[in-house]
């Protein structure tokens, strides 16, 4: 059997959605993450705030990794590691990224993109206090880093097995979010 086979034998799409969600869509995209999340955790989807952080290297090509949400507020999605990082030098170099979590067993997705910030002394500091004492190790004043993925456009992608999946799209205006229509949209 060719690689090609192989792949197109493998199950996908075997999650169990949620019922349909007879909330209104809040004004807020973190608020949808927030709800979305929690029902990941409820489902028992492990390690629910884990995410692929995406970022391009100093010659424009992409880099990923796999990382934990640390945080989600008005000051964007926070995330942390050491200033000695690929991904430190990454994004001091081009302050921008996307962020993606899964979570087949409820098959939904939610893409993240647009500028990174640093986060204040302060509160890199104390993300790294939260942090376990050998996690900690080593780490000396200043060399861990907290980041803020300030987003521009947030999608959450609810899959169907039929394949009509459905797509939420958030992008960020002047001041406020904005529903946008996903079939508006160039992929």
């Amino acid at each position: 059997m060719t690689m090609a086979a192989w792949l197109r034998s493998l199950p996908s799409l075997t999650g169990t959605p949620p019922a349909t969600d007879a909330e209104p869509l809040p004004d807020l995209p973190e608020h949808l993450f927030a709800r979305w999340i929690r029902e990941a955790v409820e489902a028992g989807v492990a390690e629910a705030h884990g995410a692929t952080l995406a970022t391009v290297d100093a010659d424009g090509i992409p880099d990923a990794r796999t990382l934990i949400l640390k945080d989600l507020g008005p000051d964007g999605w926070a995330f942390a590691g050491p200033r000695a990082s690929a991904k430190a030098g990454q994004l001091a170099a081009h302050p921008a990224a996307a962020l993606n979590f899964w979570w087949p067993a409820v098959l939904r997705a939610v893409r993240v993109r647009g500028k990174v910030v640093e986060a204040s002394a302060e509160d890199s500091a104390a993300d790294l206090a939260a942090r376990s004492a050998a996690a900690r190790d080593g780490i000396g004043p200043g060399e861990w880093v907290m980041w803020r993925l300030v987003a521009d456009r947030v999608e959450f992608w609810q899959g169907s097995a039929d394949r009509k999946h459905l797509r939420t799209i958030y992008r960020r205006t002047d001041d406020d979010w904005q529903l946008i229509d996903p079939e508006s949209e160039t992929r």
